[in-house]
């Protein structure tokens, strides 16, 4: 049973909770992880699991991600859109904090909350490119292949993420070399990659009132991200690239490969 307020738990929610990213975007930092801490407070509070506060994340957000793709474009539907979404993406800030709360997260929670992940990163796209083809009035079709566009951009960035703390999580556990973050992060340049966040592309749905605007913004937020994307993969590799140069350089036991590629199947579990 808990005894500690309301108040009490969200204030050792946020003595315990760990530090962002460097450099991770604005929208996140500022509003997901305190709606997610008292959204996590409350949560504990009534005894729910990390996975049953998942489950809530993916039900607020595939209902938004059901009535975009089915309904008729209005002010209405983009209010109830951006927040459906928003509160499911601050749900799935407080799965992670839930689980420090209570001791720790599971591997089996982290599959759950990555999938979910995944899945709602493709679907909102596809559900955008479904709206545009029933409601919206494009000059030409071919604007219909930025949502295709963006669901390939937004997928691949969400994998490379992943991929590069995995790899690096491995290489650290081969080689006992702590791999330190290369940079610190300032609000500057959190608010330079604010285009790149799910938090702001929840928040444009609120246009689809005025779908050629909200179109608009859309397709400019898909430029920013491919921008970044496209920056950052060439970062990313030097950054495996250093990883490689760092195994041959650190002393391996004898009969085995320092080099040896790091991405086996050891790595994704």
């Amino acid at each position: 049973m808990v005894t500690e307020s309301y108040l009490d738990t969200v204030r050792r929610l946020a003595s315990a909770q760990k530090k962002a990213a460097p450099g991770a975007p604005a929208y996140s930092i500022l509003v997901n992880r305190p709606a997610g801490r008292l959204i996590a407070a409350l949560a504990f509070r009534l005894g729910l699991t990390p996975n049953m506060v998942t489950a809530v994340s993916a039900t607020f957000t595939f209902v938004g991600i059901l009535l975009l793709a089915v309904l008729p474009v209005s002010w209405g539907l983009g209010i109830a859109v951006w927040l459906l979404l928003a509160i499911g993406y601050a749900c799935d800030s407080a799965d992670g904090q839930v689980a420090r709360l209570r001791g720790g997260g599971s591997r089996a929670g982290e599959w759950l909350d990555h999938v979910v992940d995944s899945l709602k990163i493709v679907t909102l796209h596809l559900a955008v490119l479904i709206s545009a083809y029933r409601n919206f009035s494009l000059n030409s079709p071919a604007w219909l292949l930025v949502p295709v566009a963006f669901t390939a951009v937004a997928t691949v960035l969400f994998f490379a993420m992943i991929l590069n703390d995995q790899l690096k999580a491995v290489h650290a556990a081969k080689f006992g070399v702590v791999v330190a973050p290369t940079r610190t992060g300032s609000l500057r340049r959190s608010l330079l990659v604010l285009p790149t966040d799910y938090g702001l592309l929840c928040l444009i749905f609120v246009a689809l009132g005025a779908p050629i605007v909200f179109f608009v913004i859309y397709t400019l937020i898909f430029i920013a991200t491919a921008g970044y994307l496209a920056l950052a993969s060439v970062k990313w590799f030097r950054d495996m690239a250093s990883l490689d140069s760092a195994g041959v350089s650190t002393a391996a036991p004898r009969g085995t490969f320092a080099s040896e590629h790091v991405a086996g199947s050891e790595g994704a579990q």
